[in-house]
């Protein structure tokens, strides 16, 4: 059944988890999807940041043609020297061929002209995690899109109903939460608003599909699956070093050791940026009322001294000599 995908739901429910019956095939041309009685075709991703530029790669190398948006024609080019990067390292481990990376890097088209993304079948927007700064995206791209354009969000937190009832196409919203970084992890949740609709969910997991990812449902509630567990784990990690219980280092020794994770807490957080974390744990605190939640004062000092973690340059580590160094 060559272009179809086939999907078990473990729980018979609204909530669960899908797997392909089959693999994708990458070809060029690559369409999926019965959206609306049009075919997906064409992918547009809105912002070129490290979200942004994994999923227009993991597009293109599926055989999408992609149109990365973003206000920063210098951000555009940074993501697709990043991408151009990704997969020349893929080249050079055999999973792919050299004519491959070509071709794929090929499909990907930068642009700071909101007008091109007119011709998407489906936007993902990846934009900062701050609601007022998505609220402003979609007023201005709504306009632009095809009237059966699916827009879709790569928010890790915030709510898909209120950020739904920003557009003009509620059910043809939904979330489809990519994890960091894309080309490598393998989940990606979907979440669907009060308004989506079936046909629009369905296109969403025939896309997932087709890049060869698993799928995860999760409700609409804050933070969704991963980031509920995960962020208030890093939160705690925080509270540890704020409270003087061990040194960050100390820290994430005993998780990487102690608890067999591929990476400490602190690390972690660093890589996924400090900024993002707060936020994530500052949607969980206003949305659940919950004293748990309370973000870290550190994390919050952190935020405001500019301190974000890989990306800045320093957060838990200092990062800009040759070997990253515990700032605490």
């Amino acid at each position: 059944m060559e272009g179809k995908y086939q999907w078990l739901d473990l729980r018979n429910g609204t909530s669960g988890i899908y797997y392909p019956a089959i693999q994708a095939k990458k070809h060029a041309g690559r369409s999926t999807g019965n959206m609306m009685g049009s075919e997906i075709k064409t992918i547009g991703v809105i912002g070129a940041g490290q979200m942004g530029n994994g999923i227009a790669q993991v597009a293109a190398a599926a055989g999408y043609r992609v149109q990365l948006y973003d206000l920063s024609a210098e951000r555009i080019e940074t993501a697709l020297a990043t991408v151009n990067g990704n997969l020349a390292r893929q080249v050079a481990s055999g999973k792919i061929s050299e004519d491959e990376r070509k071709v794929a890097l090929s499909r990907i088209a930068g642009s700071s002209d909101i007008n091109d993304l007119a011709s998407a079948d489906l936007v993902i927007e990846a934009a900062t995690e701050d609601e007022a700064t998505k609220r402003k995206i979609y007023n201005s791209v709504c306009p632009v899109l095809k009237p059966e354009a699916i827009l879709a969000t790569n928010t890790s937190s915030l709510s898909i109903t209120r950020l739904a009832s920003a557009t003009d196409r509620p059910e043809r919203f939904m979330g489809i939460h990519f994890m960091n970084p894309v080309p490598v992890m393998k989940l990606v949740e979907l979440v669907r608003g009060i308004a989506t609709d079936e046909k629009t969910f369905t296109a969403a997991k025939e896309f997932v599909g087709s890049l060869e990812k698993t799928i995860t449902v999760a409700e609409d509630f804050p933070a969704f699956i991963v980031n509920r567990i995960l962020l208030p784990m890093i939160n705690e990690a925080i509270y540890t070093l704020y409270e003087g219980v061990g040194s960050v280092d100390a820290i994430d020794t005993a998780m990487k050791l102690g608890a067999n994770h591929p990476m400490g807490p602190l690390q972690l957080a660093d890589f996924i940026g400090l900024d993002t974390c707060l936020s994530i744990m500052q949607v969980l605190h206003d949305g659940l009322a919950d004293s748990k939640y309370r973000p870290c004062p550190l994390l919050v000092k952190y935020v405001e001294a500019g301190w974000l973690g890989r990306k800045s340059g320093r957060g838990f580590y200092d990062y800009r000599g040759a070997v990253p160094v515990p700032t605490r």
